[in-house]
C-alpha cells in the first residue's frame, strides 16, 4: 500500500514539473514574455532618442533664425540677395573619356 502511495506521489510530481515548464503559463511562457519586454525597452529607448532630437530640432526651429535659415539653404536651395549660387560638377568616367579624344594613355 505504501509503495502505490509513493508510486503515485512521484508521477503526480512528474506531471506537475512537466506542467511548470511547458503548460501555459510556464517558465518558457515566461521566458519569452521577458524577452519581448526587453526588446520593447529597447525599441522604447531608441524611440525616445529620436524624440528628443525632434524636440530639440523643433525648439531650434522655433527660436533660432540660423536653423531656418540653414533648412532653407539645405532642402530648398534658397540663397541670400547679392549671393551667387556656384555648382561643382565631378567628372564621371564616361564624361572623363569622351573630353579627351587622345584617350587616357595620349596615344592617337
Amino acid at each position: 500500500m505504501l509503495r502505490w502511495v509513493a508510486l503515485v506521489l512521484v508521477v503526480l510530481l512528474i506531471a506537475l514539473q512537466v506542467h511548470l515548464w511547458t503548460g501555459q503559463g510556464g517558465l518558457r511562457d515566461v521566458w519569452l514574455l521577458e524577452k519581448r519586454v526587453a526588446e520593447q525597452k529597447a525599441d522604447n529607448a531608441q524611440l525616445k532618442k529620436r524624440n528628443e532630437t525632434l524636440s530639440a530640432e523643433v525648439e531650434d526651429l522655433k527660436h533660432g533664425d540660423e536653423a531656418i535659415e540653414e533648412r532653407a539653404r539645405s532642402e530648398l536651395g534658397l540663397l541670400k540677395p547679392g549671393e551667387t549660387f556656384y555648382q561643382v560638377v565631378e567628372p564621371t568616367q564616361g564624361n572623363a573619356a569622351a573630353r579627351d579624344p587622345a584617350g587616357a594613355d595620349g596615344e592617337r
